[in-house]
């Protein structure tokens, strides 16, 4: 009898560990044309220590056991230089390319529309944000099969200044409450979907996946994120990059 107890105990804690009930797929938009980095080539394709940025970001999803596929939304142009320069030259699982909008909230809008039905969570991150861990996604699922919603983030470090529409301090609001939002974000699966047929329908641009999430109601959970996890958009960016993948490594 005890041995038995033992086998239910370590079964039940190998499924709180792992987010064994959760079945997540992870979105990946990554369509961006990189004007603000002056570059010829599109951001996800720049080569960061030797692999090009968005074959980084995949392979770290693609490790993870709880991710169960992962949509990537690229330009049409860019379908055939996406699957033989970055899915078949790493060997990147669970992955399937979809093509991606104008911007970002199409291209997220497309992969949606192509996740597998009986996928439960969505897990939303930008294919130019390299310096993710497993670790990190595995933390990040469990906050989320608690508050069906959360988004990463960091404290703002500089004074914000609050203006008028002529450029005139109104106020200086307290940093305490403001925090700069990062990806992953991870959503329910129902609430993301409904967040993104309404925004549709009204026609709402959003600059990230929570603000539509928001609009229909739900209040997301900010997680502690990281400095470190930048989005590379401009020459300035990948610079640090550079540096920041030595320590990365």
């Amino acid at each position: 009898m005890e041995s038995y107890r033992r086998i239910i105990r370590l079964g039940l804690e190998h499924k709180i560990g792992s987010c064994e009930y959760m079945k997540v797929a992870a979105i990946v938009p990554a369509a961006g044309a990189g004007t603000r980095l002056k570059s010829r080539t599109q951001k996800p394709y720049i080569n960061l220590g030797g692999k090009p940025i968005l074959a980084r970001t995949l392979i770290t999803l693609s490790r993870n056991k709880d991710i169960t596929e992962i949509l990537v939304s690229v330009g049409k142009d860019k379908l055939n230089k996406a699957r033989r320069e970055i899915v078949e030259k790493y060997n990147i699982k669970k992955t399937t390319l979809v093509i991606g909008g104008r911007k970002r909230s199409d291209s997220v809008y497309n992969a949606l529309k192509k996740v597998s039905k009986d996928v439960e969570y969505i897990l939303i991150h930008d294919g130019i944000r390299p310096f993710i861990t497993d670790k990190f996604i595995e933390d990040l699922l469990k906050k989320a099969s608690r508050f069906n919603a959360v988004v990463v983030a960091v404290p703002v470090k500089p004074t914000l200044k609050f203006v008028d529409k002529n450029g005139f301090i109104k106020s200086t609001p307290s940093r305490e409450y403001f925090w700069e939002a990062q990806t992953p974000q991870i959503f329910r699966r129902d609430l993301i979907e409904k967040a993104y047929e309404i925004a549709k329908k009204k026609k709402i641009i959003a600059t990230d996946d929570s603000m539509l999430v928001e609009r229909i109601g739900v209040k997301p959970k900010i997680v502690m994120g990281s400095y470190s996890n930048i989005k590379i958009t401009t020459k300035e960016d990948l610079e640090l990059a550079e540096i920041l993948l030595k320590e990365f490594l």
